[in-house]
């Protein structure tokens, strides 16, 4: 059974924002996947890898997704074996659903996991992040 990471993104203040610094990173990436680094590496990658998916926290909300392709070893030149998390490109967007901060990443089991958003709404004006939180919180995400 699939098993999903949840991960801040630091710095970001929307999906688009999220979308314009990857396609910027595009560059460093294997054709046609998306790559984010981290230090540790999931124990549990063979659920990761069936069919689960990164969701990304934005100012404190989950807000979208992106299915979870591979992992594999990397060191950046200083020595530091660390996990390159290869996605696909596409952000899905997701039901927004708070989350307090932490650091690196953290399981999320997909019955916890926020679902896809209709692929009609995806290109809606999205909701302030405060809005878009308190709705959440009181369970009208």
């Amino acid at each position: 059974m699939a098993l999903n990471l949840l991960k801040l993104s630091v710095g970001t203040e929307s999906v688009e924002d999220l979308a314009d610094w990857q396609q910027s990173q595009r560059i460093r990436w294997p054709a046609g996947c998306a790559v984010h680094v981290t230090r540790m590496w999931p124990k549990r990658e063979a659920e990761v890898l069936d069919g689960g998916s990164i969701f990304w926290v934005i100012k404190g909300v989950i807000l979208c997704r992106q299915r979870m392709v591979a992992l594999e070893e990397i060191d950046l030149g200083d020595g530091i074996a660390r996990c390159a998390m290869i996605m696909d490109q596409d952000l899905v967007r997701t039901e927004a659903a708070p989350r307090r901060p932490f650091q690196g990443w953290r399981y999320l089991d997909p019955k916890d996991s926020p679902r896809d958003l209709p692929k009609g709404r995806t290109k809606d004006d999205p909701l302030p992040p405060a809005l878009a939180q308190a709705l959440a919180e009181i369970g009208l995400r």
